[in-house]
């Protein structure tokens, strides 16, 4: 158990610092209702506040490493579980 979870975390890791590269920002748009619209006559819909995430030019690299690590980490639990 503890081994495939090690291994989803690290995986998710590395997933996460190749997405990082390939993309400039991330927009997280907030779970709560949108403000009413103020009038009748304005058709254009109301938007609900949004989170923006710039990742720094280190942020992919990092996630990559530790995801590696991570990873390599899970494949040597069963020898630490078994006292080999």
């Amino acid at each position: 158990m503890w081994r495939s979870l090690f291994l989803s975390i690290g995986i998710f890791l590395m997933l996460f610092g190749v997405q990082c590269l390939g993309v400039r920002q991330f927009t997280f748009k907030a779970r709560e209702e949108p403000p009413p619209q103020t009038s009748l006559l304005d058709s254009t819909p109301a938007v609900g506040p949004q989170k923006k995430f710039v990742p720094a030019p280190w942020v992919p690299w990092s996630m990559m490493a530790s995801g590696a690590v991570v990873c390599l980490y899970s494949f040597t639990i069963p020898k630490r579980v078994a006292g080999n």
